[in-house]
């Protein structure tokens, strides 16, 4: 463990590269935090899973992901409380709006290279208000999965050259769906 403090190597509006040591790694700016949206539509006989495909300008493809937004990237700022963080951007993303969101812990996604965290949240009491897509400059697409299907969806979009967000793998035999 380094006592060093951080060098700022480069700042930008949502992310800073840092190096501390011999390691280099990149933080979100500003506390800029993420939530991420577990979203099981239970409305039918056959629950579906909402996902998201998105084109991901870091990997110059689109990307199957679940909902997620940045908590503190906008007007309301670094004190946003993540639970409304979630049911905005899963509103925004998937036309879906949750009554509640269960918080179901703080994540890593990379810790060797970013020190960005997200809050995973379970989506209850779901409810189809719109198509869903995003903002205007996001293009997103909306996928409704059969929960018993997701593992040969996810084969199939990743045969399709989409890529599959690490964060799938719970779906994938995590064990949330029947937290």
């Amino acid at each position: 463990m380094s006592d060093e403090t951080p060098e700022i190597m480069w700042a930008g509006k949502y992310i800073t590269a840092k190096r501390q040591g011999k390691w280099e790694y990149v933080s979100r700016s500003r506390g800029i935090r993420a939530a991420v949206i577990l979203a099981v539509d239970e409305s039918e006989s056959v629950p579906h899973v909402i996902l998201v495909e998105q084109y991901r300008m870091a990997l110059g493809k689109a990307c199957l992901e679940l909902p997620a937004g940045l908590v503190g990237d906008d007007d309301s700022g670094e004190d946003e409380d993540s639970a409304q963080t979630a049911i905005r951007e899963l509103e925004e993303e998937t036309g879906y709006l949750a009554t509640t969101m269960h918080d179901l812990g703080e994540f890593y996604s990379s810790p060797g290279m970013v020190s960005e965290s997200f809050t995973l949240f379970r989506a209850e009491g779901l409810t189809r208000v719109h198509d869903g897509g995003g903002l205007e400059d996001e293009n997103i697409i909306v996928h409704r999965v059969p929960v018993q299907g997701v593992s040969d969806y996810v084969a199939q979009c990743r045969a399709q050259g989409i890529a599959i967000d690490v964060k799938l793998l719970l779906l994938l035999g995590g064990g949330m769906l029947s937290a």
